[in-house]
């Protein structure tokens, strides 16, 4: 397969262009089509334009360009990324897809309108270059079967999940005639570029994650119906307690659209021939109902859920009785099972507790849970030819913390089918032959490696070289130092990663002396430093408890000497003679950008949600993220004459409204990751790319980094950033409270009371912001929001 350097989408709603806003974010150019339009909008009318008119003929597609822009969440990690995406009309612009590398086809989900469209995209296609159709379940076999044998061996289905940025999956469907090289090197591109999780599915209705996840929110469906179950229990167990999302099944559907998934679940039913697996699939009535009277769900303002004014103005969200089909307010369940499951620790855990219960929530988690099991077992080999497929697909497309065959695993194999048999349920042969033979789960590890049951016995895990599990060379062995709150682990090549695992990866002085004890080790017998985990999120800051704690009994000389610790170490760290390279991924806010700063360079996820956000709490970055700012905006400005106040003013104004970046790419429009550092779309390559980093900086004759003199712009540009805080407050923007911190900040990163022009050491700005974060602590106001950060999770603007 050729490279793919530039793309078509054809069909620009809200798939085709989120789909075009990814390949954007990935730098490769797209040419977005749609129809062109049968009549002029009023605007159009007013200017004098006609139907012949450039801009009339390429509308849909120019107008669904522009609301990528004011989509939330954010379809494009740069809105400047827009720029790479070109509109045109099917009419004008066909024959340029004759210059694409690959089209995709993302119209509407109809099999003879798809089948035309591809008649006419074949009139231009020019060997060697891929289409594809981003169907959620319509036969790749069946649209495409009147191309020549050259086109469909180019052809394929290329199943996004929506949102496109944000989702994961991608399941890829070859045809009958599919070139197998097209699909492996589909799939490489994929993961690579796109940063997917790919799975392979076979043609069959709905494919895998919808075929399942539909069954399993219908046999829900029925089992609650039938056992008067309220939509509220529903949810409670069918959530994190059994390894799911917060939206659970109501609120996902809610997401969804009662319509779309309706329309999901009608095209298994029409396209199957098994009776029960029919009748499961049959969509309830009251699904019907609710969809004639136009609750869709949160598209139509109600669905299972409608969030009303209750008194005093507050929002109150209530739940539909399904027996009267009125909304009532909520009553939060309350079990033994649920409240085992909510003490246990992962998934795993929760599942077991759970189901492992003796009441009617944990009947219910039983009854829906071993029919998805059984089915998942059933349609093995039919939607997919590998149980990892199957449960990838659940784990990415449904977010599922454990696929079906985990699942079965984590609850026993052998005990759990015996369970489903007494039950009556028809556990498939081929799941009994495998226990038969003496084996007691899907998955196993043999000598440290990780296998799995494909075809009748265990077959290595093919791990790509690209994604380095360090949960996998714990197992090995390969931890050099470790304490409670990180650990330096081994990654091999003469590279070794720090990983932090204190709880939300909070740093406190476990894991700065777990940094120190790390350059120590390196020095002597590694090449470089990666700093990267694999937790949910990279770092959520500094230990808040432990600062309020101390604050609150005026131990000022403690909080003094955790200030000093923090800077000392990360001064440590950046003027440290082997490489260090950063590798954050999503949540990496106040003191987790402060350990990023001094590296070498920061090779980010592009799910990087990225910001010093001490103000939110009543503080300013004090672990030398204000002073790496403030030596940012010197570097910027780095002739002798030019003027600091532009990038000083921007410096203020990100520190001061707790900006967070909406990806890596935004960090660095925000000027928090240098223009030199590192975007990678895959998640999973993240420590694979961190590694190769540091291995060439220390491959190309490393220096430390040296001492530098910092200009500031002193008394004078201090003013003028006091001056912008105190027009916000007399606006009302600010509180008072926000103002002293601002000219607490201020005074860090204008460099004090020297003149303007003036140069400082990094060790006088360190100074600076120690003096400011100690003076905050002692206020009572910044002390009342550390405490609402802990308690609601949210920040207090007093």
């Amino acid at each position: 397969m050729r490279e793919i350097r530039k793309a078509a989408v054809i069909g620009s709603g809200v798939m085709g262009s989120g789909i075009a806003a990814h390949l954007a974010n990935v730098g490769i150019p797209c040419l977005l089509l749609d129809i062109v339009p049968g009549s002029l909008t009023s605007e159009e009318k007013a200017k004098g334009l006609t139907l012949e008119h450039p801009a009339v003929r390429n509308r849909l597609a120019a107008q669904a360009i522009g609301r990528l822009k004011k989509t939330k969440p954010a379809p494009l990690y740069d809105d400047a990324f827009a720029e790479r995406i070109t509109p045109g009309n099917l009419e004008d612009h066909l024959p340029q897809i004759a210059e694409v590398d690959w089209v995709i086809e993302v119209i509407v989900e109809q099999l003879e309108v798809k089948r035309e469209l591809l008649s006419r995209i074949e009139a231009h296609w020019k060997p060697g270059t891929v289409v594809s159709s981003n169907t959620s379940g319509i036969s790749i076999n069946a649209m495409s079967s009147h191309l020549s044998d050259a086109m469909q061996s180019h052809f394929l289905g290329t199943h996004f999940f929506n949102p496109p940025r944000y989702m994961k999956l991608l399941e890829v469907i070859p045809g009958q005639r599919t070139d197998p090289a097209i699909v492996e090197g589909m799939r490489r591109f994929c993961e690579k570029r796109l940063g997917k999780g790919v799975v392979t599915a076979k043609d069959t209705p709905n494919f895998i994650a919808n075929r399942v996840g539909t069954y399993g929110l219908l046999v829900t469906l029925q089992e609650m119906v039938e056992h008067g179950y309220t939509v509220e229990e529903v949810d409670a167990v069918t959530g994190p307690a059994l390894g799911r999302p917060k939206s659970a099944t109501f609120r996902t559907l809610d997401l969804v659209g009662l319509d779309t998934f309706v329309h999901v679940a009608n095209n298994v039913y029409v396209n199957v021939q098994d009776e029960a697996e029919k009748a499961v699939f049959a969509v309830p009535d009251m699904l019907r109902t609710m969809v004639e009277r136009g609750w869709l769900g949160e598209k139509s303002g109600q669905g299972f859920y409608l969030k009303q004014k209750g008194e005093g103005g507050a929002s109150v969200i209530l739940s539909l009785d399904l027996k009267t089909m009125n909304y009532v307010p909520q009553k939060k369940p309350a079990s033994a099972s649920l409240e085992a499951a909510k003490l246990a620790k992962g998934a795993q855990a929760k599942t077991k507790a759970l189901i492992g219960g003796q009441d009617r929530y944990s009947e219910l988690a039983w009854r829906i849970l071993s029919k998805v099991l059984v089915y998942s077992a059933a349609k093995y080999g039919e939607i997919a030819d590998s149980i990892r497929d199957i449960d990838d697909a659940m784990k990415w497309g449904f977010n599922w913390e454990l696929g079906p065959f985990e699942t079965w695993d984590a609850l026993g194999l052998v005990r759990t089918a015996e369970r489903m048999e007494a039950d009556g349920l028809l556990v498939p042969a081929w799941v009994k032959e495998w226990i038969a033979e003496g084996n007691t789960s899907f998955y196993r590890e043999r000598d440290g490696a990780p296998f799995y049951m494909s075809g009748g016995r265990y077959e290595p895990q093919d791990t790509p070289p690209e994604e380095i599990s360090l949960k996998r060379l714990k197992q090995q062995n390969k931890v050099i130092l470790s304490n409670s709150g990180a650990s330096l682990i081994d990654i091999g090549d003469g590279a070794a990663c720090l990983e932090f695992h204190s709880p939300n990866n909070a740093i406190g002085a476990d894991i700065l002396m777990m940094i120190q004890k790390s350059m120590e080790e390196v020095r002597r017998n590694y090449e470089g430093l990666v700093i990267a985990n694999q937790g949910r999120n990279f770092c959520v800051g500094a230990n808040l408890m432990i600062l309020l704690m101390e604050a609150q009994d005026e131990e000022w000389d403690e909080i003094d000497g955790i200030i000093r610790l923090f800077q000392n170490t990360m001064y440590r760290l950046k003027k440290f003679d082997k490489p260090v390279v950063a590798a954050p991924h999503r949540m990496t806010l106040g003191g987790g950008v402060e350990v990023c700063m001094p590296a070498d360079q920061v090779v980010a996820s592009a799910e990087t949600y990225y910001g010093l956000v001490e103000v939110g709490v009543g503080l300013i970055p004090a672990g030398g993220g204000s002073k790496e700012m403030a030596l940012r905006v010197s570097r910027m400005a780095s002739h002798p004459e030019a003027e600091l106040q532009p990038y000083l003013n921007q410096a203020f104004e990100t520190i001061g409204m707790a900006k967070v970046s909406t990806s890596g790419h935004d960090a660095q429009r925000l000027g928090l990751l240098k223009p030199t550092d590192r975007i990678v779309v895959n998640q999973e390559h993240l420590i694979h790319e961190a590694k190769k980093s540091v291995l060439a900086l220390a491959k190309g004759g490393y220096e430390p980094i040296r001492e530098e003199q910092i200009r500031v712009a002193g008394a004078e540009g201090k003013a003028i950033l006091k001056l912008g805080a105190f027009a916000m407050r007399e606006s009302g923007y600010i509180s008072e409270h926000d103002v002293k911190i601002a000219s607490k900040l201020a005074h860090v990163l204008a460099g004090g009371d020297v003149p303007a022009g003036s140069l400082v050491t990094e060790q006088y700005l360190l100074d600076l912001e120690r003096e400011a974060f100690l003076s905050l602590c002692g206020e009572p106001k910044t002390q009342q929001r550390m405490q609402h950060m802990l308690s609601k999770g949210k920040a207090l603007r007093n």
